[in-house]
């Protein structure tokens, strides 16, 4: 581009191209008889959703780089926060729009539904960049009438969805990332060692508890006791790598042993201030996650509420292909089940005063009288 124009002046209409925009929006209904009124909106959601989309992969895929390589620059974990913070935001907003959907009835919806055949939603590039990008493996995914999801996909696109897959998801940047943090090899302190301590103890006091209680039978505390053993199974893995392996090659965890540690050691020390950020960070992808399953749920309901049981238009089996993929395809899984080994900040072993200066700031001040 010619520098000197660089800084000339633009008119809001060509900035953001609305002559190209406003004349997207094409209502099948009226190629072939009067329009139907709910098309248009139809249309304008969706292109909506996809423009959302493609900010989102924006956002995620500048992430994605920032992980890339054997060293992070810390000073962009402040950035990635803020990118994913922002497609919280608008998964937030893709759950609201739906709201707008529902306006149209379903004897509205059937005013145009048969125009739509073959389409479907299910055809979105960019939704399926965006699972694949952020680590939904296809072994995870329920199959389209038995087929890989690519199959209603071009070659090019089939490839660019392989590149993805090849190059790394933001899931296994981030696992290879925990794997490197150095807190867990401090010669001082023995973090599995002394969190398998405080484990025991916790355990050991909660039976204790339900024993002497004078508010229960024998009865309930049996009970209870035999829920503490089996409560007791959920450190097993986190204690011993090769119970951790096992789950793994089961498929029952996907994060890495040492990976799954540093989470847990971050989520632990959480308030000391080096571990905040990347705390904030696996909360991102952990409420990334809970917003994906929200807005495929409530995608699900919109779709039972406007064609009942009826095959989706792209050969789906509509609402109940859509319920079962906000059941199973969930990507940060792992993040969320580190609560089932978090234990009271009471119990939290204490660092070493020379570990604990690692993790935080500390500033000497000489008072001179």
């Amino acid at each position: 581009m010619d520098p000197s124009k660089k800084y000339t002046t633009i008119h809001y209409d060509s900035y953001l191209q609305l002559s190209k925009l406003l004349d997207a929006q094409h209502p099948r209904s009226g190629e072939f008889e009067e329009p139907a009124h709910e098309e248009t909106l139809f249309i304008i959601v969706h292109q909506v959703y996809e423009l959302w989309f493609k900010q989102s992969l924006h956002e995620i895929e500048s992430v994605c780089n920032m992980f890339r390589g054997d060293i992070l620059d810390e000073r962009n974990i402040g950035s990635a926060v803020s990118r994913l913070d922002r497609v919280e935001r608008i998964l937030k907003l893709m759950i609201q729009q739906i709201e707008v959907l529902e306006s149209m009835t379903p004897l509205d919806f059937l005013d145009f539904r048969n125009y739509l055949f073959p389409a479907s939603g299910f055809q979105s590039f960019q939704f399926r960049n965006i699972e694949t990008l952020l680590g939904l493996q296809e072994k995870q995914r329920i199959t389209y009438n038995g087929h890989s999801y690519k199959i209603v996909f071009t070659d090019e696109q089939k490839a660019a969805l392989d590149r993805i897959e090849k190059n790394g998801s933001l899931f296994q940047l981030v696992e290879s990332w925990l794997e490197r943090i150095p807190f867990l090899e401090d010669p001082t302190f023995n973090f599995l060692e002394a969190y398998k301590v405080a484990v025991e103890k916790m355990l050991l006091r909660e039976k204790e508890a339900i024993e002497k209680t004078d508010y229960l039978s024998d009865k309930m505390k049996k009970m209870r006791i035999d829920m503490l053993g089996n409560t007791n199974t959920y450190f097993k893995h986190v204690l011993s790598e090769e119970e951790h392996n096992k789950l793994r090659e089961k498929g029952e965890v996907r994060l890495s042993y040492k990976a799954t540690l540093s989470a847990l050691f971050i989520n632990l020390y959480r308030e000391m201030p080096i571990l905040q950020l990347p705390f904030r960070l696996i909360m991102n992808l952990v409420d990334i996650d809970s917003l994906l399953t929200t807005w495929r749920y409530r995608h699900a309901q919109m779709v039972k509420r406007m064609i009942g049981n009826k095959v989706g238009t792209g050969g789906s089996s509509g609402h109940s292909y859509l319920r079962d993929t906000a059941e199973r395809h969930k990507i940060f899984h792992d993040f969320h089940n580190i609560s089932s080994l978090l234990i009271p900040r009471s119990e939290l072993p204490e660092l070493p005063e020379s570990f604990e200066r690692t993790l935080g700031f500390y500033f000497s001040h000489t008072h001179q009288s």
